[in-house]
């Protein structure tokens, strides 16, 4: 199907936090789970770069592990920072399926 460069919401943070809502994972299990449910494939810097800017914004926790296979969990704050995404999106979505007339089924 032709997007005509509009894709889907690909923001790696978001992606992140959508992956984790189901429980923990470590870097290399978000990017497959992400792959699998998105259809976007995050670099390492993306990934990791984000997962960072996450870490210090105390929307998500590193959890025991060794260096290489630290698992990642979301926190209170980054549920509430997700659902709120979420509801934008949705209100975004309702408006583009209202003014094109389609089926919201």
């Amino acid at each position: 199907m032709a997007t005509h460069g509009l894709r889907r919401a690909n923001d790696p943070p978001l992606l992140i936090l959508v992956s984790l809502a189901d429980g923990p994972k470590h870097g290399h299990a978000l990017a497959k789970d992400i792959e699998q449910f998105a259809g976007v494939r995050l670099g390492p810097g993306a990934l990791y770069g984000a997962i960072t800017r996450l870490v210090e914004r105390g929307l998500i926790e590193p959890l025991g592990g060794d260096d290489r296979r630290r698992p990642y969990q979301i926190t209170p704050s980054g549920s509430a920072a997700l659902a709120e995404a979420l509801a934008d999106l949705r209100r975004i979505t309702r408006a583009g399926v209202t003014r094109l007339g389609l089926d919201p089924a």
